[in-house]
């Protein structure tokens, strides 16, 4: 800690100098070994002396408001350079290191030196701090996990980009920067990306992980013509702006035609400002990783946020999304603005939603038409949307399906909301960001994009077929009309109001053909629902059975054993009863096995988990895009 055979009054280099004045060796080696080294942490030979410099906030003292010098005192850790403030909290944080396997000190006796990691993601090269994956401790959060939801975005944006180019786009939480770089890499001249960040050494990675992919920075509009000159001789393969401000601040200066919100946790509070000033038929897609209250772990604080009541139910994750739609078309409306809802997603690290703005008070008014809250059975978890009208029903159990109010004791329903009651995919997106994930070589999301478009037409996959008619196929959405021929790539894109009589026709026809084919809301789970004693039939026989009993079927991306259908409860469980068998033990010729309601046999969730790889790996590609 100090050299003490140095003469002369030296400084503590523990405390700042009004605690400890410097005084000669041997006082101040007395200080040290009773003060610091008394009280230290060992570890692996090193030893974490508490530090009393000003290296963290303190705490004002509220009897005096003046600052506690005792409650700066902290330990550092060696292994992730974060900063304690108990010994024993400072012990067990380096034993939840040892458990993580997480034993490498960054500090050595001589410090070197060390560059920065450099992560490659599609053909994108980032750099990014230590502790990148760990948001509280670096000011450059970078997940590897979430290349899935990255990927998605950029399909979605690939889409938009055959629409109208070129288009000015947002990523309002840059950290690294990785997301809008692969924009401005992979889009070229159709987008013009904007990068922002509130941190300082966020802004600063950004502008070195440009360089990095030979982009171009531009801090403000200013310095684009003065650059101009004097990068005028390197190859750069775009520009990009990249802005140090709030996400609510440069939402409300500057107007995009498409826009990415992904806080670290919940994206309530930069909904207003997206839609303030977003353009008419823009997207912009919510990521949202704030998992504990959408999935009903930490209800209260779902009500704090959302303003929602929701409880743990089978389907959860599918409730997650709804939640997070309801909070931006609430938003949008109070803007003057609806939505459509592209795509939602719910997987196990975030809730990602994608939507189209549809600018007016009529739009507005019919997408608030469809929050609605839902009456939830605690019985048998048999669910319904409450009807519309403003009335007080006498009795609202009489909106559920099934008797579980007539045949079990008290109250047996909840109410869960307001959600959003429409629907959350939309096929002809869907279809052409699949065309765009095969024609930019995203062979991760083709998967769950196939699994979505399944999903939204409530469909299996020997039912359904990419490859459109050999005729032109023309779609309409939201006032964009896009004619695919067979085997072509170029869409054809109609802008503004829609004029004469063939396109009111053809509009009117596809919003009855929306709201005839819109998929079943929420769905079964096959093992929740196993009968006590059988044998259930392999999930895609079970489908099989379904679908010839008359109703709309297929499997979902929210859980792997789960069944999107329009079948009321009691229908799927007489269904699963009928082509059920019995459960014998080995040798026995009767007597059923005794099992849990829910859990199924082993052997039996075995093949259906089986079935359910051969269906994301196996079938997925026999779906193939003309290209």
């Amino acid at each position: 800690l100090a050299d003490l055979n140095e003469a002369g009054k030296k400084p503590c280099p523990l405390c700042p100098e009004e605690k400890f004045k410097a005084c000669y060796s041997h006082k101040l080696h007395r200080h040290l070994q009773n003060l610091h080294w008394k009280i230290s942490v060992e570890f692996e030979g090193y030893r974490m002396c508490i530090c009393h410099l000003p290296c963290r906030p303190v705490k004002p003292n509220l009897v005096t408001d003046q600052t506690s010098t005792k409650m700066g005192a902290h330990y550092h850790c060696i292994i992730c350079s974060a900063t304690i403030t108990r010994r024993t909290d400072m012990i067990g944080h380096i034993k939840r290191h040892v458990n993580k396997g997480e034993t490498e000190s960054r500090y050595t006796a001589a410090p070197v030196p060390k560059s920065h990691e450099v992560l490659k993601e599609a053909d994108t090269d980032v750099q990014v701090l230590p502790n990148y994956s760990t948001p509280q401790k670096t000011d450059s959060y970078f997940n590897p996990k979430m290349k899935l939801n990255r990927q998605l975005i950029f399909c979605a944006l690939a889409v938009l980009a055959e629409e109208r180019n070129p288009l000015e786009c947002l990523d309002a939480f840059g950290a690294t920067g990785i997301m809008g770089l692969q924009w401005a890499k992979h889009l070229g001249n159709s987008v013009k990306v904007t990068i922002n960040d509130c941190n300082e050494n966020s802004v600063t990675m950004i502008q070195e992980n440009c360089h990095l992919n030979k982009m171009k920075v531009v801090m403000n509009k200013e310095e684009d013509d003065c650059d101009e000159v004097m990068e005028e001789e390197e190859n750069h393969l775009g520009t990009i702006e990249v802005t140090k401000m709030d996400a609510n601040v440069i939402m409300h200066l500057k107007a995009f035609d498409f826009i990415h919100l992904d806080p670290f946790g919940t994206v309530v509070n930069y909904l207003d400002s997206a839609f303030r000033n977003v353009r008419n038929l823009g997207i912009v897609s919510v990521t949202s990783t704030d998992i504990s209250s959408l999935y009903a772990k930490t209800q209260h604080v779902a009500r704090r946020h959302y303003g929602c009541n929701i409880v743990r139910t089978e389907y959860y994750k599918e409730l997650a999304a709804r939640v997070v739609v309801a909070a931006v078309a609430r938003a949008a409306a109070r803007c003057n603005k609806g939505i459509e809802v592209l795509l939602a997603v719910a997987l196990e690290h975030f809730v990602l939603v994608v939507v189209r703005v549809l600018r007016g008070p009529s739009p507005s008014d019919e997408t608030a038409k469809k929050i609605r809250y839902l009456i939830h059975c605690q019985w048998c978890e048999e669910r319904v949307f409450q009807k519309e009208g403003n009335t007080v029903e006498e009795n609202p159990y009489r909106q559920l399906p099934c008797d579980c109010h007539g045949s079990m004791p008290g109250k047996t329903a909840v109410e869960l909301g307001p959600l959003w009651s429409g629907s959350l995919f939309n096929t002809g997106f869907l279809r052409r960001m699949l065309f765009e994930a095969v024609q930019h070589g995203i062979e991760e999301s083709q998967p769950l994009v196939k699994t979505l478009i399944c999903e939204a037409e409530c469909t299996t996959l020997k039912q359904f077929s990419i490859h459109g008619p050999t005729t032109q196929n023309k779609q309409e959405e939201c006032g964009v009309v896009i004619k695919t021929p067979d085997a072509a790539t170029d869409y054809y894109v109609v802008h503004g109001k829609r004029k004469g009589t063939e396109l009111s026709r053809n509009a009117a026809k596809r919003q009855k053909s929306e709201s005839s084919a819109e998929h079943p809301a929420f769905y079964y789970n096959i093992h929740r629902h196993s009968i006590k004693g059988m044998n259930m039939p392999k999930l895609n026989k079970f489908l099989q059975y379904l679908s010839q009993a008359g109703y709309r079927v297929s499997r979902t991306h929210f859980e792997p054993m789960g069944v999107r259908t329009d079948a009321p409860l009691a229908q799927f469980k007489s269904i699963l009863v009928k082509y059920s068998t019995p459960t014998y033990t080995g040798g026995q010729a009767e007597g059923p096995v005794q099992c849990n309601e829910g859990a199924g046999d082993h052997g039996q969730a075995e093949g259906d988990k089986s079935e359910y790889e051969t269906f994301t790996e196996e079938s997925l590609d026999n779906l193939t895009v003309s290209e």
